[in-house]
């Protein structure tokens, strides 16, 4: 990992890592693309004849993991094609090939912590809801803000199915809770003041009012006990959920594979940066 220091502040990326990656893969001379997954394509188990290299997409995507540690633009790409490492097809292949090719486009971006920022700590709460074709499962996706420097970042899928898109986003919420909780923990063991309650933005209604009105049995009753747990983090002051227009939803990066326009528009206001570019 490259650490580089200037009054302007840290960045951290893996050049060197990328174009190995890239060089090992026989693509350093390929055509860059602009987005690392096809959002007009949805891969399935079934996408295709099986692919004959099990132990090379295996590795490839191994690799793609440990690059995710400085590139969030490529979580949710890396996370979906690891979900078919026990069988993956052809066009799981060529899409974790596409990620390298977007990969091409700037090997040397990485995330970037400027020097003069605030302490404040706000995150983004989103989710996909029925977006795995096999199990009908959700993604969740959500980052975390000091200031303007992204912290942390994750794309999972969900270990239930969601009756309703607003089940899946309040599943997204209470996995989101988790993560300010621990960072509370984190700042507390550093010593570090920060703001409280920590802002989490979501951008569906219904959601945050389900997490502020425990009159909705209803709507609430089949929802497991464990996912109200962010009210209780909302009544304890942990966090302030807060509604966000889906068009300023920064999480969705983490959710879907968007287009290109959308794609590049999130990923400016993660605050990556590419150093090596010329100036």
């Amino acid at each position: 990992m490259e650490v580089a220091r200037s009054t302007k502040g840290i960045n951290l990326c893996q050049r060197k890592y990328a174009l190995d990656l890239l060089s090992s893969a026989g693509l350093l001379g390929t055509k860059p693309v602009s987005t690392p997954m096809d959002s007009t394509i949805k891969l399935h188990s079934a996408s295709g004849p099986a692919y004959a290299d099990l132990t090379g997409y295996r590795r490839m995507i191994g690799k793609l993991v440990y690059l995710t540690h400085t590139r969030p633009d490529l979580s949710y790409a890396v996370s979906h094609l690891s979900q078919f490492l026990d069988k993956p097809t052809v066009a799981h292949y060529n899409a974790a090939i596409r990620v390298l090719k977007y990969l091409k486009n700037e090997p040397g971006k990485g995330v970037f912590f400027p020097a003069s920022s605030s302490d404040k700590v706000q995150g983004f709460s989103d989710s996909n809801w029925a977006s795995c074709v096999d199990t009908r499962r959700s993604v969740t996706g959500y980052c975390f803000f000091i200031g303007d420097s992204l912290i942390c970042w994750k794309s999972k899928r969900q270990r239930t199915v969601s009756r309703s898109s607003a089940e899946a986003e309040y599943r997204a919420l209470s996995l989101a809770g988790y993560e300010a909780q621990w960072l509370t923990y984190l700042f507390a063991d550093l010593k570090l003041q920060h703001y409280k309650p920590i802002s989490l933005f979501c951008d569906n209604q219904s959601a945050l009012h389900i997490a502020a009105n425990p009159v909705f049995h209803e709507r609430t009753k089949h929802i497991e006990i464990d996912c109200h747990s962010i009210r209780e983090k909302v009544q304890a002051g942990i966090v302030h959920l807060l509604p966000v227009r889906s068009a300023h939803q920064l999480a969705d990066v983490f959710t879907k594979p968007l287009a290109s326009g959308p794609f590049h528009l999130n990923i400016s206001k993660l605050g990556m940066c590419n150093i090596h570019l010329p100036a």
